[in-house]
């Protein structure tokens, strides 16, 4: 009987990899997945079709004068003015004044809204004391309060960031209070039955557990601060989309206020769509 001496150098480093495809699944398993990829195929066609039928039907509507270009634009004359704006450079730094009060304002509603659903959370009498007030706020057209904000803080940039805050805020502390109070009871109870303390509860139940409604909160909060901005660059601007639909509104250059709303629905769903991929990061 002879015997081999082995050495480590005699095994692969890495074990082979096996290819993840369709082969371990059942057909079943794997004509449900191709129904889905086709689905999300039709869809997506589906989607550019539509909108290439728009586009298309509003050229030639205002082609024909079945509408008044003039007044409705039409997306030949955006494209053309687009690229103007592009070669003198204005549009960027419009563009990015509104980003920029977008993006810090996001980050602001984020962070006040859940320090102080978390404050809510830890004290059942503040949450009672302060939940109508909430509600009261939150109710509050912040068109009414803009005015009020001018003669407040000023006309600068600071007065635009407060309207976009003041727009999501109050909804958003609202949204998270509400989801952490339903935060699982059994969970709850077994952290202080085995010696835990509140913060126990925050750190290994509540903040885990609602991260979905973190991140849901955070896809209506883009889009409700970028509302407040345009509100507030309505009023108290010298720059930013806001203020081109205003100038252009006064100026009577219709063109020019299509092409901003054009632009703030891409920007709107550019960051909406950043956020949704952040969300597949964390999960």
């Amino acid at each position: 009987m002879t015997t081999t001496n082995l050495k480590i150098s005699d095994f692969p480093k890495k074990a082979p990899k096996v290819p993840l495809k369709t082969a371990s699944l059942s057909p079943s398993q794997r004509k449900f997945l191709e129904s889905e990829l086709l689905h999300k195929h039709q869809v997506r066609i589906t989607r550019i079709m539509l909108l290439v039928l728009l586009l298309a039907l509003w050229e030639l509507a205002a082609q024909f004068s079945w509408i008044d270009s003039f007044i409705f634009s039409s997306p030949s004359m955006i494209f053309q003015y687009f690229c103007s704006m592009v070669r003198d450079r204005s549009i960027f730094l419009h563009t990015g004044v509104t980003l920029l009060e977008t993006i810090l304002s996001f980050f602001l509603v984020i962070f006040i809204s859940l320090v102080s659903a978390l404050l809510l959370w830890s004290s059942r009498s503040l949450s009672e004391i302060l939940d109508p007030y909430l509600v009261m706020l939150n109710s509050l057209p912040k068109s009414a309060m803009a005015p009020l904000l001018i003669v407040w803080l000023g006309n600068n940039t600071r007065t635009i960031i407060v309207a976009a805050v003041s727009v999501a805020l109050f909804g958003s502390i609202l949204t998270l209070h509400t989801g952490f109070s339903q935060t699982d009871p059994d969970k709850v109870k077994l952290i202080y039955s085995l010696g835990g303390t509140k913060k126990d509860v925050l750190v290994k139940v509540l903040l885990p557990s609602s991260i979905p409604l973190i991140i849901s909160s955070m896809k209506v909060n883009i889009g409700l601060c970028l509302v407040g901005v345009i509100i507030g660059e309505f009023l108290s601007s010298k720059a930013g989309l806001g203020y081109l639909i205003t100038y252009g509104s006064q100026t009577f250059q219709m063109t020019l206020v299509v092409t901003s709303i054009v632009v703030l629905c891409i920007i709107s769903a550019l960051l909406y769509q950043l956020i949704a991929l952040v969300e597949k990061k964390i999960q």
